[in-house]
């Protein structure tokens, strides 16, 4: 089964403050970080949740045959990055200025399945695989370490 992606561009928040959401359902079953995500107070958690069920819908466009609930979907990868920052200029005393920065941040969240589908056998790994077992077995060779030769004492005279 394939994973899923969403991406979601210029959240209006700071890289920090979605990391402390990200943290919290990083590693998760779909349902309880959405569960928690809607209980969450934080401002960053209603654009979490959306992202997290755009990402969910992603993987049932991906896998059409397969039920959701027998998938067992989990948060495998989320990450915060820092986005584009809006800077602006506040007065300050004195004819100073003070330095605004608007920042946002860009979250990516990858989804999938915790069952993992076995490979279908086909006939040649199967005959590759009796190959490698027919092989006749060889000893190991015993390595011999020479010994150094003993240093000629030089004549002085």
């Amino acid at each position: 089964m394939a994973e899923a992606r969403a991406i979601l561009r210029n959240c209006p928040s700071s890289p920090r403050k979605m990391r402390y959401i990200a943290d919290l359902i990083r590693g998760m079953d779909a349902e309880k970080a959405l569960f928690v995500l809607q209980h969450s107070a934080k401002y960053g958690a209603k654009p979490m949740e959306k992202l997290l069920r755009s990402a969910i819908d992603n993987w049932e466009k991906k896998n059409e045959g397969v039920r959701i609930e027998d998938a067992h979907l989990i948060v495998k990868t989320l990450f915060v990055d820092g986005g584009t920052m809006l800077k602006r200029w506040l007065p300050a005393p004195h004819g100073r200025a003070y330095k605004k920065r608007k920042r946002s941040n860009h979250v990516t969240l990858v989804v999938d399945s915790k069952i993992v589908v076995a490979e279908k056998t086909t006939i040649e790994t199967v005959k590759a695989a009796e190959d490698n077992t027919a092989a006749p077995a060889v000893a190991p060779v015993k390595k011999t370490t020479s010994r150094k030769k003993a240093a000629k004492e030089v004549a002085t005279t």
